[in-house]
C-alpha cells in the first residue's frame, strides 16, 4: 500500500525520513545534469571552436504520444473463468474488524493457500481470516480461518473444527511446508500480533508455536511468510516479512483524512519500518531466530530506523548458484533483493541490481510479487503490483542486472490506474508460455467521491503471453473473454491450483471484508499438459521446495521452480503444471534438487495429460 492519491491537509511530519529512498532519484538527476553539461559544452564547441562560425544550430526532437495498446482479440485464446464459490461449497466470509475507526490492518486483507493437507492427491483450500478487534462491542462469535477439504472434483467441505483450526486471531498471510519431514504439510500463519505454527498430525493440526519459538512479538505485523531451505541443510526454515510498526494508538493519533472532515486510512509513510525474522530450523521441532546475524536487517544509515515495510516475498535462486535468494516487495520504500552468500548470510543488493526502484528512480507502493522465466529463455521477469496511479513494475534480467520493462512488455499502461495486490505467473491456456494475473481493489470505500477515476471495487487483470513474435510480450485479456476472473472486487490475496483434476489451473482471490472468489478455468482449447510433483525421501525438505524442473518439448525448454510462496499473503499448489500446446510428446525432463544434484528423468514413462510423481534417485 502506498500513500493515498489525495494528500491530507497538514500531514504530520515524518521524523524518520529515509534518505536511501531517494538514492534512485538523485542518481537519475545527476545523470541529467551531466548530460546537460555535455550538450552545452558541445554547443559551445560548435559555435566558438569552429573558427567563430555563425551558422545557427537547431536541435529538433520529435515528440509523440505513446501508442495505445489495444488487445488483438483475434489472436487471444478463448478461455473464460466462472465463479463457482457457492456451488463448490465455499461459504467463507472475511472479517476485517472494521467498525468505522479506520484502522490500517482492516484494509489489507488476508490470504489463501492451496495444499493437500490430507495426502489424498487433490488440492484443499485454506482461507486465512482476521477477526473483530478486542475492543469491539459487536457481540458476534469470533471469526476463524477455514479449511475446506476437496473431494477431488472441485467440491469442498468445511473441516476447520474437525482438524483443530477453529482458532480466532487477526490472521494475515500463510506459508505451507513439511517442517518435520513426516510427509504432512504444516502451516505457519502470520498475524497482527503473535504468529501461529500448526503441526499437521494424523489427529489434526496442533499449535506448536510456543514450543517451536516462532511466535514473534505481540505487537508485530507479519505479512507474507515463506518456507524455504536457505542454508541447504535439508530442512525447511521460515522467513517472516514484517510490515510497519503499527498500533491502534498510533493510528488514532494520526487522524488521517482525505476530504478534510472524515477519518480515512493512513499511509504507511507515517509509520516506522520493521525488520524481518528468519527462523532457522534446528531439526528437533524448534527454531532459532537469526535474521540479524544473517544480514537481513537493513537500516537507514542516517537515522538507524529500519527501512523495510515488507508485504510480500518470493524466494528464488536468481543467479543459479544453488542458494535461495529472497526478493521482497516493500511498501513506499525500496524493494530488497537479499543475495544468499552460501555461508548462512545474505547481502542486500536491490539498488545495484535495479529492482529497488521503478523506472523513474522512485520507491513504489509495492504489494504482491512473483518471478519466473516467462520468455522460456535465461531471462527472468519480476512482477510487482503497486498502488493506484503506479503501473505494475516488471523487471527483466538474468540475475545480476534488471530493468523495468513494464511499458515495453504491454503491462505498464493498463495497470497504472488500478491498485494491485496479489500477482502471479501461470499458464492459464496451457500453451507453454507463462501468463500474468493480478487482482485489484482500493482501500477506501468512498474513494470515488474524492477521485472520479478511482473505485473501491476494481476488476482483476489477466495478461496473455503472446510469445516472442509480438511487439509486446503480453496482451491484456478483455472482460468479455476472461469472464468472472475480472469481476470488480476488493481483491487482496490470490493463488492457483488444479482443483478438479482436468489439467488447467483454477484461481482463488480473497477480498477484504467480503467473500472470496473461487474461479474455475473453463478452457477447452485441446492443449496438452503435464503436471509434475517432486518427492525427496532423502531430505527433510520432502516436497523439494526450491527445486527447478526443466521440461523440453518441440525444442522449447520451460523452466519452473517448485515454490508455493508467491503473490500476496498466499500460497499456490506444489505440483508444477507445464502447458504443452499442440505437442503430443516431450523430449526431456531435468530436475535440479534443492541441494544442487541434477537428475535426468526418463521420459518413456511420462505420458501427457497426466500428473506424475518424480522421486529422487538415491
Amino acid at each position: 500500500m502506498t500513500e493515498p492519491d489525495t494528500p491530507p491537509p497538514d500531514p504530520p511530519v515524518d521524523e524518520h525520513v529515509q534518505d536511501d529512498e531517494i538514492i534512485g532519484i538523485v542518481f537519475r538527476r545527476s545523470l541529467v545534469v551531466i548530460v546537460a553539461l555535455l550538450v552545452i559544452g558541445g554547443l559551445i564547441w560548435l559555435l566558438v571552436g569552429q573558427g567563430g562560425a555563425q551558422e545557427e544550430v537547431i536541435i529538433e526532437k520529435e515528440v509523440s504520444a505513446p501508442e495505445a495498446l489495444v488487445p488483438d482479440v483475434a489472436v487471444l485464446p478463448s478461455v473464460s473463468f466462472a465463479d463457482i464459490t457457492s456451488g463448490a461449497g465455499v461459504d467463507f466470509q472475511h472479517e476485517s474488524g472494521a467498525e468505522g475507526e479506520k484502522l490500517l490492518p482492516e484494509t489489507m486483507g488476508s490470504g489463501a493457500a492451496f495444499l493437500d493437507y490430507d495426502n489424498d492427491g487433490d488440492q484443499d483450500l485454506l482461507l486465512v481470516n482476521a477477526m473483530a478487534w478486542p475492543h469491539s462491542s459487536s457481540g458476534e462469535p469470533p471469526s476463524t480461518m477455514a479449511l475446506y477439504a476437496n473431494d477431488g472434483r472441485g467440491q469442498f467441505q468445511d473441516v476447520t473444527a474437525a482438524v483443530g483450526l477453529d482458532h480466532a486471531f487477526y490472521g494475515t498471510g500463510v506459508a505451507v511446508g513439511d517442517i518435520d519431514a513426516d510427509g504432512r504439510r504444516d502451516l505457519f500463519i502470520g498475524a497482527v500480533g503473535g504468529d501461529r505454527l500448526y503441526r499437521n498430525t494424523p489427529e489434526g493440526f496442533v499449535d506448536i508455536t510456543a514450543a517451536a519459538g516462532v511466535a514473534g512479538d505481540d505487537d508485530q505485523w507479519t505479512s507474507s511468510p515463506a518456507m524455504l531451505d536457505y542454508d541447504r541443510d535439508g530442512d525447511l526454515d521460515i522467513f517472516v516479512p514484517v510490515y510497519v510498526q503499527w498500533s491502534r494508538e498510533k493510528d488514532q493519533a494520526l487522524n488521517f483524512t482525505l476530504n478534510g472532515t472524515d477519518r480515512a486510512y493512513g499511509p504507511p509513510k507515517q509509520y516506522e519500518g520493521s525488520q524481518p525474522r528468519l527462523y532457522r530450523n534446528r531439526g528437533d521441532g524448534t527454531f532459532e531466530e537469526v535474521s540479524e546475524a544473517a544480514g537481513l536487517h537493513v537500516v537507514n544509515s542516517a537515522t538507524g530506523v529500519a527501512v523495510g515495510k515488507s508485504l510480500a516475498v518470493v524466494p528464488i535462486d536468481l543467479d543459479r548458484d544453488g542458494w535461495m535468494d529472497l526478493l521482497v516487495a516493500n511498501d513506499t520504500t525500496r524493494n530488497f533483493l537479499y543475495r544468499n552468500l552460501g555461508d548462512g548470510t545474505f547481502e542486500e543488493i536491490g539498488t545495484i541490481t535495479g529492482v529497488a526502484y521503478d523506472d523513474r528512480g522512485q520507491a513504489t507502493g509495492a504489494m504482491g510479487i512473483d518471478a519466473a522465466h516467462y520468455r522460456n529463455d535465461e531471462s527472468i521477469g519480476i512482477g510487482i503490483g503497486n498502488f493506484a496511479n503506479e503501473m505494475t513494475s516488471f523487471y527483466v534480467g538474468e540475475g545480476d542486472l534488471f530493468s523495468d520493462e513494464a511499458i515495453l512488455e504491454g503491462i505498464g499502461s493498463p495497470t497504472r490506474p488500478l491498485l494491485s495486490f496479489g500477482l502471479f505467473f501461470f499458464d492459464y491456456d496451457l500453451d507453454g508460455r507463462l501468463d500474468l494475473f493480478q487482482t485489484n481493489g482500493h482501500l477506501e470505500e468512498e474513494i470515488n467521491e474524492i477521485q472520479a477515476s478511482q473505485h473501491y471495487r476494481q476488476p482483476g487483470q489477466l495478461f496473455w503471453n503472446a510469445g516472442p513474435d509480438r511487439p509486446a510480450c503480453f496482451e491484456i485479456v478483455p472482460s468479455e473473454t476472461a469472464g468472472d476472473l475480472v469481476t470488480p472486487i476488493v481483491g487482496r490475496g490470490a493463488a492457483f491450483a488444479d482443483i478438479d483434476a482436468d489439467g488447467d489451473l483454477d484461481v482463488i482471490v480473497t477480498q477484504a471484508g467480503d467473500r472470496p472468489l473461487l474461479l474455475r478455468n473453463d478452457q477447452s482449447l485441446g492443449h496438452h499438459w503435464m503436471r509434475l510433483k517432486l518427492e525427496d525421501s532423502t531430505s527433510g525438505n520432502r516436497s523439494a521446495i526450491g527445486a527447478w524442473i526443466d521440461l523440453t518439448a518441440d525444442g522449447i525448454t520451460q523452466r519452473r521452480q517448485v515454490m508455493p510462496t508467491r503473490s500476496y499473503l498466499s500460497q499456490v499448489e506444489l505440483p508444477v503444471t507445464f502447458g504443452l500446446g499442440e505437442s503430443t510428446s516431450i523430449e526431456s525432463v531435468q530436475v535440479t534438487w534443492p541441494d544442487g544434484q541434477v537428475q535426468e528423468v526418463p521420459v518413456a514413462g511420462l505420458s501427457i495429460d497426466r500428473q506424475h510423481t518424480i522421486q529422487r534417485d538415491r
